[in-house]
């Protein structure tokens, strides 16, 4: 027991100044086409970008968009360089001729600003034939991110769907892909953004501990499963919009109401019958923030809702997984002595990363 709770609270006052990101990353390209020449939108984070393309210091340590973007301009033919090498569109096998077409912009995905480019390809042009998309962005051996993932949304030879591109599998051939593979490549990916999501994990150990009774538990977990699933849905489709400036200090406020909500029950549970509105309503803002994470909109279709519910489910049994690790824990807990002081010193330190958030979002 003083083993979890103690590295419970580790990996919680550790992630505090830490980002996901610091590890690994992910590059968003969304690939479209009429015939053969095929355009590409890049996400990709901006630090981290500006690093590979072995710029200077004053380049990728810039925090304030307008420098971010000067810094864009200035640079951008290393930039491009440095995409068009890694990030590959062929026809036929032939790889297509990138181009850049239009300035850099920059957006934000969390608390990370992501530069956003748009590359034209142009392909030899013969009737019948197909792509193939690879990706080699951010590689291991540069030394900067290790695991890097390319998650791929295309619109071409009449298939629209998406993959997933890692460093092993880095391609795919349009109409050629295993729908087997997509389902398991997403469910993996939501497993991952659950654990690597550390104020959704906030958020659950926070009902956790305020929570009393398995039924408790278990209603609590239904109405979350319940919310972030029915907005997931609706915004990858893109049924649902809401800007990240919203959704996500909505999301660290969520998290602190409940902390807060926990350290005043003193073994009550403060939030009493308006636990499941309040859950299902925050759970609502939740799966807004799932949904960022694939950076699908309103150009996605339902032939993306196999990966789209892969990828929840993932999602849903690392929930229901770290529930049956964590309650029966704290059940034992809530029976020692112990007690009265320990569940507040797990909750305090949620409640402080909450604040923070809360902070730094609203700022952004």
């Amino acid at each position: 027991m003083r083993w979890f709770f103690a590295l419970l609270f580790a990996v919680l006052l550790g992630g505090a100044p830490a980002s996901a990101h610091d590890a690994t990353t992910e590059a968003h390209v969304r690939v479209t086409g009429s015939g053969a020449d095929a355009t590409a939108v890049f996400e990709l984070e901006y630090d981290l970008l500006m690093k590979s393309a072995w710029l200077y210091a004053e380049s990728y340590e810039a925090t304030e968009k307008d420098e971010q973007l000067r810094q864009l301009a200035l640079n951008r033919d290393a930039v491009f360089e440095y995409v068009s090498e890694r990030f590959a569109v062929a026809y036929d096998d032939a790889r297509c001729a990138a181009s850049q077409a239009g300035d850099a912009d920059l957006v934000t995905r969390g608390e990370k600003a992501f530069a956003k480019l748009t590359l034209a390809y142009d392909c030899a042009d013969a009737p019948g034939g197909r792509h193939a998309i690879s990706s080699a962005l951010f590689p291991e051996l540069e030394n900067f991110v290790h695991s890097t993932k390319t998650l791929v949304t295309y619109d071409l030879d009449g298939v629209a769907s998406s993959a997933i591109l890692t460093e092993t599998d880095p391609t795919v051939h349009i109409g050629a892909e295993k729908t087997e593979a997509h389902v398991g490549e997403f469910f993996r990916l939501g497993i991952e953004h659950l654990l690597l999501g550390l104020d959704h994990l906030c958020f659950l150990f926070a009902l956790l501990l305020g929570a009393r009774r398995l039924r408790d538990i278990v209603y609590t977990a239904t109405a979350f499963t319940a919310a972030h699933s029915i907005t997931f849905l609706l915004a990858a489709l893109g049924y649902v919009t809401a800007p990240a400036s919203v959704v996500e200090p909505v999301i660290a406020a969520s998290i602190a109401i409940v902390a807060v909500a926990d350290l005043l029950g003193r073994g009550e549970d403060r939030l009493g019958r308006w636990r499941l509105p309040i859950v299902f309503l925050f759970g609502l803002v939740h799966g807004l923030g799932f949904a960022s994470s694939l950076d699908l909109d309103e150009d996605a279709s339902w032939s993306l809702l196999l990966p789209l519910l892969s990828f929840n489910l993932g999602i849903e049994a690392t929930q229901l997984l770290l529930i049956a690790l964590v309650h029966p824990l704290l059940t034992l807990l809530r029976r020692h002595s112990s007690s009265r002081w320990t569940l507040p010193t797990l909750t305090a330190p949620i409640l402080i990363l909450s604040l923070y958030w809360l902070t730094t979002r609203a700022l952004l």
